[in-house]
């Protein structure tokens, strides 16, 4: 079992700064040219791997246009559009709902406030993080997806288990500059070595500073159960 440093602060910024060296070039993963196309793909990105969501936004954003163009596509075309992702039926719907706000609300444009933009249909503190740190470049708080969760819980830097929570407790300790990019190198590290059912803890970069390393420890923080 690896030992954590003295306090979560140190902790978290030792985390940083090993995963900003393993993936110097770690960023955001989906595709889109603008915020209406960034606000769907995380919208679609719910619960489905980026890898399929790029697959098929790729056709969607050539046949739709703006957000008249998916305010106004009948529900059962739109979903048959998305039938590869996951929960396409009520994600072609929020798709349409939100489009509808922004077009009567917003004057065809991507809100730019939290407040604003979590009263889309289908959209909530993450998604809206996303698309404010990616299409506004306004950056206050941090996106907790499912591997910024485990491996906040499986480092000792929290013991929350709701996303909201999570991120009222990481954004206390983890330097502010690095809000964003903290869950880039998560999801990274996530999907290279860190993954949900099997780390491959021997070829970790954090392995010495995480009391779950598996080598010797016997629980797994993130999910509580035992190795």
């Amino acid at each position: 079992m690896g030992t954590p440093l003295e306090s979560h602060t140190e902790q978290a910024e030792e985390v940083v700064d090993r995963l900003e060296e393993a993936y110097p070039d770690s960023t955001i993963s989906l595709r889109y040219s603008n915020r209406l196309e960034l606000l769907i793909a995380v919208i679609l990105s719910a619960q489905c791997t980026d890898e399929r969501v790029n697959k098929e936004t790729k056709k969607l954003f050539e046949k739709y246009d703006g957000a008249e163009d998916y305010a106004n596509a009948p529900q059962d075309e739109l979903a048959e559009d998305l039938n590869s992702i996951t929960y396409y039926n009520s994600k072609a719907e929020y798709i349409r709902t939100s489009c509808e706000i922004i077009l009567e609300e917003h004057d065809g444009e991507v809100p730019d406030t939290m407040d604003e933009l979590t009263e889309l249909s289908g959209v909530g503190r993450k998604t809206a993080n996303v698309v404010l740190q990616h299409g506004h470049d306004v950056v206050e708080g941090i996106v907790v997806d499912t591997h910024v969760q485990r491996l906040s819980r499986r480092l000792g830097l929290t013991e929350e288990k709701r996303p909201e929570a999570i991120e009222q407790e990481l954004m206390e300790i983890v330097p502010e500059g690095y809000w964003q990019q903290f869950t880039h190198l998560c999801i990274d590290h996530g999907r290279a070595i860190c993954d949900a059912r099997n780390p491959d803890c021997a070829d970790c970069v954090l392995a010495d500073i995480c009391p779950s390393e598996k080598g010797d420890g016997e629980i797994d923080l993130a999910s509580g159960e035992p190795w």
